[in-house]
């Protein structure tokens, strides 16, 4: 039931990011276009992603880490080119997009019930 409930409330901050952008920028059909994105982008970050920063390791401890958010910004065009429906105009909305996904997913997850620890 958890998994259905954090589904639900990544596929709400896609909603909401999508809303707080441009339409001409980043367009989303529907909600179930945006249950859809959730999961293609969970799977492309848990999967695809690490992969990604180990072979640009070098990049990344140039660039201190920031090279990150340029493989977040191409996994979102990745799911813009995957998913209809969901429309990214460049990669610098999908940089924007990936930003604004992650402030909004924080501030979502802030109000998510904490587990409670028990210590005896």
């Amino acid at each position: 039931m958890k998994i259905i409930i954090r589904w639900i409330l990544s596929a709400l901050a896609v909603i909401i990011t999508a809303y707080l952008l441009p339409k001409e920028a980043i367009f989303i059909e529907s909600f179930f276009v945006a249950l859809v994105v959730a999961v293609v982008l969970g799977f492309l970050n848990s999967m695809i992603k690490p992969i990604l920063i180990i072979l640009t390791l070098p990049i990344q401890v140039f660039t201190l880490g920031l090279f990150t958010l340029v493989i977040n910004a191409g996994l979102v065009m990745l799911t813009s080119g995957i998913v209809s429906g969901f429309y990214v105009k460049s990669f610098w909305w999908a940089l924007l997009f990936s930003l604004a996904l992650s402030l909004v997913s924080a501030i979502i997850n802030r109000f998510e019930p904490k587990k409670e620890s028990s210590q005896e």
